[in-house]
C-alpha cells in the first residue's frame, strides 16, 4: 500500500525499460492486484529456475546450450525479483511502524 504522495515501482517496464510507477493508497483497487498478481507469479517463475539450476550444476550432461539458456532465463528472473525487491523495500521504509505493531 502506498501513502498519499508516495508511488508504487511496479513489476513491469515500460517504453526504454523505464520503470513504472503507480499511485494509490488503494491496496485493493485494479492496479495494485494486478501488480501483486503479477509479482507473485514473478517469484514463483525464479523459484522454479532456481530448482531447475541445482538438478542443472548437479547433471554432469547437461549442454553448454542448455546451461546458457537456463543462465539466460535465470538473467531475466533476477531483474524481475531485484525490481520487485525494490517496490518492497520502499513500501518497508515508508510504512509507519506504529501501524503493524497494532
Amino acid at each position: 500500500m502506498t501513502t498519499p504522495n508516495e508511488l508504487r515501482l511496479l513489476p513491469w517496464s515500460g517504453p526504454g525499460d523505464k520503470p513504472c510507477y503507480l499511485s494509490t493508497d488503494d491496496p485493493d483497487g485494479y492496479m495494485s492486484r494486478l501488480a501483486d498478481g503479477i509479482e507473485a507469479v514473478q517469484l514463483g517463475t525464479a523459484n522454479e529456475l532456481l530448482e531447475e539450476a541445482s538438478e542443472a550444476l548437479d547433471n554432469r550432461d547437461t549442454s553448454l546450450d542448455e546451461m546458457r539458456c537456463l543462465v539466460k532465463e535465470l538473467t531475466g528472473a533476477l531483474r524481475d525479483i531485484v525490481r520487485v525487491a525494490r517496490s518492497r523495500g520502499r513500501l518497508l521504509a515508508t510504512s509507519d511502524p506504529r501501524e503493524s505493531a497494532h
